[in-house]
Protein backbone atom coordinates (compact mmCIF):
# COMPACT_ATOMS: atom_id res chain seq x y z
CA UNK A 1 0.00 0.00 0.00
CA UNK A 2 1.54 3.25 -0.82
CA UNK A 3 0.06 6.60 0.34
CA UNK A 4 1.04 9.68 -1.29
CA UNK A 5 2.43 11.91 2.07
CA UNK A 6 4.34 14.87 -0.49
CA UNK A 7 1.26 16.90 -0.08
CA UNK A 8 0.38 15.65 3.76
CA UNK A 9 3.39 17.12 5.88
CA UNK A 10 1.30 16.03 9.15
CA UNK A 11 2.63 13.01 9.19
CA UNK A 12 5.47 12.45 12.13
CA UNK A 13 8.53 11.48 11.60
CA UNK A 14 7.70 7.54 13.16
CA UNK A 15 5.09 7.08 11.19
CA UNK A 16 6.63 7.91 7.91
CA UNK A 17 10.12 5.86 9.19
CA UNK A 18 7.42 2.75 9.45
CA UNK A 19 6.11 3.65 6.21
CA UNK A 20 9.69 3.86 4.71
CA UNK A 21 10.49 0.47 5.80
CA UNK A 22 7.75 -0.80 4.49
CA UNK A 23 9.03 0.21 0.65
CA UNK A 24 7.27 3.73 0.28
CA UNK A 25 9.47 5.94 -1.30
CA UNK A 26 7.16 9.19 -0.47
CA UNK A 27 8.00 8.90 3.19
CA UNK A 28 11.27 8.72 2.60
CA UNK A 29 11.14 12.24 0.40
CA UNK A 30 9.53 13.85 3.05
CA UNK A 31 11.73 12.93 5.49
CA UNK A 32 14.29 14.50 3.63
CA UNK A 33 12.40 17.56 2.53
CA UNK A 34 11.63 18.07 6.19
CA UNK A 35 15.08 17.70 7.63
CA UNK A 36 17.97 18.00 5.05
CA UNK A 37 17.34 21.44 5.23
CA UNK A 38 18.21 21.75 9.18
CA UNK A 39 21.09 19.40 8.71
CA UNK A 40 23.05 21.02 5.65
CA UNK A 41 22.53 24.67 7.52
CA UNK A 42 23.85 23.36 10.88
CA UNK A 43 27.02 22.01 8.88
CA UNK A 44 27.51 24.95 7.02
CA UNK A 45 27.67 27.01 10.22
CA UNK A 46 29.89 24.61 11.83
CA UNK A 47 32.26 23.77 8.90
CA UNK A 48 32.39 26.64 6.87
CA UNK A 49 32.30 25.14 3.62
CA UNK A 50 29.71 24.23 1.49
CA UNK A 51 30.90 21.63 -0.37
CA UNK A 52 31.69 19.58 3.31
CA UNK A 53 27.98 20.35 4.72
CA UNK A 54 26.51 19.05 1.55
CA UNK A 55 28.65 15.83 2.06
CA UNK A 56 27.58 15.99 5.78
CA UNK A 57 24.24 15.93 4.77
CA UNK A 58 24.35 13.27 2.89
CA UNK A 59 25.82 11.45 5.30
CA UNK A 60 23.23 12.27 7.60
CA UNK A 61 20.59 11.29 5.61
CA UNK A 62 22.52 7.67 4.73
CA UNK A 63 23.11 6.76 8.45
CA UNK A 64 19.10 7.08 8.81
CA UNK A 65 18.15 4.90 6.09
CA UNK A 66 20.49 2.25 7.45
CA UNK A 67 18.81 3.17 10.62
CA UNK A 68 15.85 3.07 9.80
CA UNK A 69 15.16 -0.53 9.99
CA UNK A 70 16.01 -0.64 13.59
CA UNK A 71 14.44 2.76 14.38
CA UNK A 72 11.63 1.98 17.40
CA UNK A 73 8.70 4.11 17.48
CA UNK A 74 7.69 6.39 20.10
CA UNK A 75 12.02 6.76 21.39
CA UNK A 76 14.38 9.24 20.68
CA UNK A 77 13.06 12.23 18.37
CA UNK A 78 14.28 11.90 14.85
CA UNK A 79 15.47 15.57 14.54
CA UNK A 80 16.91 15.05 18.14
CA UNK A 81 19.32 12.44 17.06
CA UNK A 82 19.93 13.68 13.84
CA UNK A 83 21.19 16.97 15.12
CA UNK A 84 23.65 14.36 17.02
CA UNK A 85 24.46 12.24 13.94
CA UNK A 86 25.34 15.58 12.22
CA UNK A 87 27.51 17.45 15.34
CA UNK A 88 28.93 14.53 14.82
CA UNK A 89 29.94 13.88 11.75
CA UNK A 90 31.29 17.43 11.82
CA UNK A 91 33.10 17.42 14.72
CA UNK A 92 34.96 14.53 13.21
CA UNK A 93 35.51 15.90 10.04
CA UNK A 94 36.97 19.41 12.03
CA UNK A 95 39.55 17.17 13.97
CA UNK A 96 40.46 15.66 10.40
CA UNK A 97 41.23 19.01 9.20
CA UNK A 98 43.39 20.48 11.89
CA UNK A 99 45.61 17.39 11.36
CA UNK A 100 45.77 18.43 7.87
CA UNK A 101 49.11 20.32 6.84
CA UNK A 102 47.67 24.25 6.31
CA UNK A 103 50.54 24.60 3.58
CA UNK A 104 49.54 22.01 1.10
CA UNK A 105 46.16 23.49 1.54
CA UNK A 106 45.07 25.33 -1.78
CA UNK A 107 44.86 29.44 -1.37
CA UNK A 108 41.00 30.39 -1.47
CA UNK A 109 40.66 33.22 -3.56
CA UNK A 110 37.99 35.35 -2.73
CA UNK A 111 35.90 36.92 -6.00
CA UNK A 112 32.58 38.28 -4.10
CA UNK A 113 32.25 42.40 -4.48
CA UNK A 114 34.42 44.17 -1.73
CA UNK A 115 32.36 46.96 -0.90
CA UNK A 116 32.81 48.59 2.57
CA UNK A 117 29.76 47.10 4.62
CA UNK A 118 30.88 43.66 2.98
CA UNK A 119 33.97 44.39 4.31
CA UNK A 120 32.79 45.24 7.78
CA UNK A 121 30.65 42.27 7.94
CA UNK A 122 33.24 39.99 6.90
CA UNK A 123 35.56 41.40 9.27
CA UNK A 124 32.62 41.15 12.55
CA UNK A 125 31.94 37.25 11.42
CA UNK A 126 36.14 36.44 10.94
CA UNK A 127 36.30 38.04 14.54
CA UNK A 128 33.37 35.96 16.09
CA UNK A 129 34.27 32.81 13.81
CA UNK A 130 38.13 32.96 14.99
CA UNK A 131 37.02 33.43 18.68
CA UNK A 132 34.23 30.54 18.49
CA UNK A 133 36.92 28.46 17.15
CA UNK A 134 39.11 29.22 20.04
CA UNK A 135 36.65 27.57 22.87
CA UNK A 136 36.40 24.04 23.63
CA UNK A 137 34.74 21.73 21.71
CA UNK A 138 31.64 21.25 24.22
CA UNK A 139 31.35 25.22 24.61
CA UNK A 140 31.72 25.85 20.66
CA UNK A 141 28.55 23.03 20.32
CA UNK A 142 26.44 24.19 23.09
CA UNK A 143 26.70 28.20 22.12
CA UNK A 144 26.32 26.96 17.94
CA UNK A 145 23.21 25.05 19.19
CA UNK A 146 21.59 27.22 21.40
CA UNK A 147 22.09 30.89 19.12
CA UNK A 148 22.66 29.75 15.38
CA UNK A 149 20.34 26.40 15.70
CA UNK A 150 17.85 28.10 18.34
CA UNK A 151 17.41 24.69 20.14
CA UNK A 152 16.66 24.86 23.70
CA UNK A 153 18.64 23.92 26.53
CA UNK A 154 16.56 20.75 27.31
CA UNK A 155 17.40 19.76 23.48
CA UNK A 156 20.76 20.74 23.71
CA UNK A 157 21.50 18.70 26.89
CA UNK A 158 19.76 15.80 24.89
CA UNK A 159 21.91 16.25 22.42
CA UNK A 160 24.93 16.46 24.14
CA UNK A 161 23.55 13.49 26.36
CA UNK A 162 24.39 16.33 29.34
CA UNK A 163 21.81 17.39 32.22
CA UNK A 164 20.07 20.95 31.32
CA UNK A 165 22.58 22.57 34.37
CA UNK A 166 25.83 21.28 32.98
CA UNK A 167 24.47 22.68 29.39
CA UNK A 168 23.43 26.08 31.11
CA UNK A 169 27.19 26.07 32.37
CA UNK A 170 28.55 25.37 29.39
CA UNK A 171 26.48 28.65 27.62
CA UNK A 172 27.67 30.37 30.50
CA UNK A 173 31.68 29.44 30.78
CA UNK A 174 31.23 29.76 26.74
CA UNK A 175 29.52 33.52 26.67
CA UNK A 176 32.31 34.80 28.96
CA UNK A 177 35.01 33.00 27.02
CA UNK A 178 33.78 34.41 23.95
CA UNK A 179 33.25 38.06 25.40
CA UNK A 180 36.74 37.89 26.93
CA UNK A 181 37.81 36.93 23.04
CA UNK A 182 35.73 39.66 21.58
CA UNK A 183 36.62 42.38 23.81
CA UNK A 184 40.06 42.76 22.76
CA UNK A 185 38.90 43.04 19.36
CA UNK A 186 36.47 45.86 20.43
CA UNK A 187 37.56 49.09 18.41
CA UNK A 188 37.49 46.49 15.47
CA UNK A 189 33.62 45.58 16.00
CA UNK A 190 32.51 48.92 16.53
Amino acid sequence: MHIAFDSDISVDDDTLITRFNAGDHAAARLLTMRHAPRILARANRMLRNSAEAEDVTQEAMMRLWKTAATWEPGGAKLSTWLHRVTTNLCIDRMRRAQSLDLEAAPEQIDDRPHAADVLQSADVSRHIANALDKLPDRQRMALTLRFLDDLTNPEIAEMMELSVDAVESLLARGKRSLAAALDAHRDALL
